[in-house]
């Protein structure tokens, strides 16, 4: 006949055993996933110089271009961890009410802003607001566009739907739709584009801290209404309109979204804060 204190003991071994065989399971999980991710980087590595030449900011988001499908998906270094973290607590508000966009135009706006005038795109985000300084001089038709747009509430309730922190550092919004893929109808030439220096070895330049460039298909002159914000220096090619300077106070709100990181646990993908656009105005002053 089996003891109270037998039974006891039955059950705790029967459970200790359990534990162990759940942990070997753990293990051998771990180390498939780890294979796994070992080889997604390989493939990142040797794919990324490849990556670069497609374009790295392309408009129309094929979920995993390289830098940016009007931001697609900045092919990034391989040095920054792409294994999957917690997700941070959202550090942004609720959207204010109100609907995106849908308007579409076939052809670019008449020429309406004062080339030497100083100018301010204003985004006022879940996140707080992102004043951004616009060079009127140097991208004269970027921001008549962008000033056709504010005036008209395209912006308006869109969401940001990219952040990139591996490799490059933007987060990259102008889309209605959310997806990466839309715009406004008509694309704008590109502007401004020997600002930044000579490229180097690998075809890149620096889009330095605070930067605002258009985003693009990869092609020449595709820009439309997306744009990314650099809140952190990010080697890129030359071929992204920048139009616009952030001030640090809005780098600020910046690091506060890029440090609730995206969706993937890659480094590339919708940013886990809740980033709307609530209004966007362009101010002459």
């Amino acid at each position: 006949m089996v003891t109270k204190d037998q039974r006891r003991r039955q059950l705790a071994r029967e459970k200790f055993e359990r534990q162990q065989q759940r942990r070997v399971q753990m293990r051998r999980k771990s180390r498939t996933r780890n294979s796994v991710i070992a080889a997604v980087l390989a493939v990142v590595v040797i794919g990324g110089g490849t990556a670069w030449g497609l374009g790295a900011f392309d408009g129309s988001d094929k979920k995993k271009d390289d830098a940016a499908n009007a931001a697609n998906t900045p092919s990034a270094s391989a040095s920054a961890s792409t294994s999957p973290t917690a997700k941070a607590p959202d550090p942004c508000n609720k959207a204010a009410a109100g609907k995106p966009s849908t308007a579409q135009w076939k052809t670019e706006p008449k020429m309406a802003i004062d080339k030497s005038a100083k100018y301010t795109f204003t985004l006022r985000t879940t996140c707080g607001s992102i004043p951004i300084a616009l060079d009127a001089a140097k991208a004269p038709d970027t921001v008549n566009s962008f000033k056709f747009l504010a005036d008209k509430g395209f912006f308006d309730h869109s969401k940001c739907h990219r952040l990139v922190t591996n490799g490059i550092y933007v987060l990259q919004c102008g889309d209605p739709t959310g997806q990466g893929n839309g715009g406004p109808g008509y694309t704008i030439p590109d502007e401004n584009l020997t600002s930044l220096g000579k490229a180097d070895a690998q075809g890149t330049v620096t889009y330095p801290a605070g930067t605002v460039a258009m985003a693009n298909t990869g092609q020449p002159h595709t820009g439309g209404s997306q744009f990314f914000l650099v809140y952190k220096d990010s080697p890129l090619a030359p071929s992204y309109t920048p139009f616009g300077t952030i001030d640090a106070a809005g780098l600020k709100v910046l690091t506060k979204i890029a440090g609730a990181g995206e969706s993937t646990g890659q480094g590339d993908g919708a940013p886990n804060a809740t980033v709307v656009i609530d209004k966007a105005t362009v101010s002459k002053s």
